[in-house]
């Protein structure tokens, strides 16, 4: 049976880190834990449950921190996850199954159900959810995005590219618990985005921002049906819209600032 690296990195994740762990201990081969400061007990919950733990404060952006993690990795295959993501039972059976088998695949993608404030959102562009996560040590790495970084393939040179399978089980995500936590999030990925647009030369205006806001919001509620999730459904289009809002007036405030000096 091959074996498998489970990549975590961290900050203050104490509510979420046991559960998180707990649900990969039946096929972790290593956990490589990369907490980046905590001032919780996220470090000691990590280690107690036999997690390798290791600290980098020197925070260039969530891409850049997960490569970091990745290195660490000595096994056959890596499975990647965030500390607020849970793999199901059943999630991690068919993993077993990829495992035990010399397969000649070597990336796959996971489906990932998505709880919004107490509740899993089925609609509102989360219905089509996938993220690779699953892949062959030296066949993948993370983009260097500060934010929303991804999974890339590494393709051998000359060679035809191979396809990304999809598992048939999912992730959970319990990716935002509440409205402050909503709120938080939308102001720290909306900062670190207008960040790394800065950095690549890109500018906006305040209704450029207002039209992305617009935009965002019709997409989420009506295009992608967020209307059938109800009160919540709303909810995350407005969230959504107050994101892409953020986002493109910081950029505008960062290149307004930063131009004077």
């Amino acid at each position: 049976m091959n074996s498998l690296s489970v990549i975590i990195i961290t900050k203050n994740e104490q509510h979420h880190i046991s559960e998180c762990i707990k649900s990969i201990l039946d096929i972790a081969t290593e956990i490589i834990v990369l907490d980046s400061g905590s001032s919780d007990d996220t470090v000691s919950i990590a280690k107690a449950l036999g997690a390798k733990v290791s600290t980098n404060t020197n925070w260039e952006g969530f891409g850049h921190q997960k490569n970091l993690a990745l290195e660490q990795a000595k096994c056959d295959w890596i499975l990647s996850i965030d500390a607020d993501e849970r793999v199901t039972p059943e999630l991690s059976e068919e993993i077993k199954e990829i495992l035990k088998h010399a397969d000649s695949h070597s990336w796959y993608e996971i489906i990932r159900k998505s709880w919004y404030c107490g509740k899993i959102i089925k609609y509102s562009g989360w219905q089509n959810d996938r993220v690779l996560r699953l892949f062959k040590r030296g066949c993948a790495k993370f983009t260097n995005s500060k934010v929303h970084e991804r999974v890339e393939p590494i393709y051998p040179p000359a060679s035809p590219r191979s396809k990304v399978f999809t598992l048939r089980n999912s992730l959970t995500h319990y990716s935002y618990s509440d409205f402050k936590q909503v709120i938080h999030k939308v102001n720290l990925y909306s900062t670190l985005w207008a960040e790394q647009k800065y950095e690549e030369g890109r500018n906006s205006t305040p209704i450029n921002a207002v039209f992305h806001g617009v935009i965002a919001f019709v997409k989420t509620y009506l295009i992608k049906l967020g209307f059938l999730d109800g009160a919540l459904g709303f909810a995350l289009a407005f969230s959504n819209a107050e994101a892409a809002y953020y986002k493109y007036l910081k950029l505008w405030l960062l290149n307004k600032t930063l131009s004077r000096k």
